[in-house]
C-alpha cells in the first residue's frame, strides 16, 4: 500500500519534478552569481522553501536591504498562501500528523497539485497529500543545489534565467485549466492583474511590489461576488446528502 501510495504520489507531482528542477537550478545560479557560497542554496530551500522569496531575498541581500524591510516584502509577496490556507482547511482536517508538514510545505505548484486531485480509495488522504509535499520540496532543494554547485564550478551566462519560475506558473495554470474546465478564474487574475498594472501607472497603487497584492484582492473579491450563490448551493446540497446518509 505505501508503495502504491508513494507511485501515484510521485506520478501526480512529475509536472513539479521538472518545474522545481529547473527553477531551482536557475536560483542556485543567481545565488552563486550574486557572490553567495553554494551551501547557501539548500539551508534557503531547506527554511525559507518560497520560490519568488528565495529569488527576490538574493536581491534584498545584495542592496543591504534592512531586516524589517526584507521581512515586510516577503510577507506581501507570499500573502496569497494565507487565501491557500484558508481554502484548504477542510481538506486538511483529516491529514492527522501530516498536516503541520502541509501548512509549512503549501507552495503555489503543490496547492495546484492538491486542489486538482483526490487521494486514490483505501489510501490515507494525509499520507498521499504529506507525500506530494514532501516530493515537492525534495525536487526544490535538489534543484538548488544542482544549479549552486553547477555556478560554482561551470560559467554561465544568466540571460533569461529569472524567466523560469513564470515559465513554471504558466504550466501549471494551463494544466489546471485543462483539468477543471474552469476558464473564468484565470480570465479574471488576467483582468484583475491589468486592472492593478493600470492603476499603478496612474499612481494609485504606490510601489510595484503591491501589484500582486492589489490583483489577488481585486480577482477574490469578484470571485466571491460572482460565485457567492453558487457556492452557498454547493454547500447546502453537501450538508443534506449529509443529513440523508446520516
Amino acid at each position: 500500500m505505501n508503495k502504491y501510495c508513494f507511485t501515484r504520489a510521485f506520478k501526480v507531482s512529475l509536472p513539479v519534478l521538472f518545474g522545481y528542477l529547473a527553477i531551482g537550478i536557475a536560483f542556485g545560479l543567481i545565488l552563486v552569481e550574486a557572490g553567495y557560497p553554494w551551501w547557501l542554496a539548500p539551508i534557503m530551500s531547506i527554511s525559507m522553501y518560497a520560490g519568488a522569496g528565495q529569488y527576490i531575498a538574493i536581491g534584498l541581500f545584495s542592496a543591504g536591504t534592512s531586516l524589517s524591510m526584507i521581512i515586510l516584502t516577503e510577507l506581501l509577496v507570499n500573502i496569497r498562501h494565507i487565501v491557500y490556507g484558508l481554502s484548504l482547511i477542510t481538506k486538511f482536517n483529516c491529514c492527522g500528523k501530516w498536516k503541520p508538514f502541509l501548512i509549512f510545505a503549501l507552495t503555489d505548484e503543490t496547492y495546484s497539485l492538491l486542489t486538482s486531485v483526490e487521494a486514490p480509495d483505501n489510501v490515507p488522504k494525509g499520507t498521499f497529500y504529506g507525500i506530494i509535499a514532501l516530493l515537492d520540496y525534495l525536487y526544490w532543494i535538489i534543484g538548488g543545489i544542482i544549479g549552486a554547485l553547477a555556478g560554482s564550478i561551470i560559467p554561465f551566462s544568466m540571460k533569461g534565467v529569472d524567466f523560469a519560475l513564470t515559465a513554471l506558473f504558466t504550466v501549471l495554470t494551463i494544466d489546471q485549466i485543462k483539468s477543471s474546465k474552469d476558464f473564468i478564474s484565470p480570465l479574471l487574475g488576467i483582468l484583475a492583474t491589468i486592472l492593478s498594472i493600470v492603476l499603478w501607472k496612474n499612481g494609485i497603487i504606490k510601489d510595484s511590489n503591491n501589484i500582486l497584492l492589489s490583483s489577488i484582492s481585486i480577482g477574490l473579491a469578484v470571485l466571491i461576488i460572482t460565485r457567492h450563490k453558487e457556492w452557498k448551493k454547493t454547500d447546502g446540497d453537501k450538508i443534506a446528502t449529509k443529513g440523508e446518509t446520516e
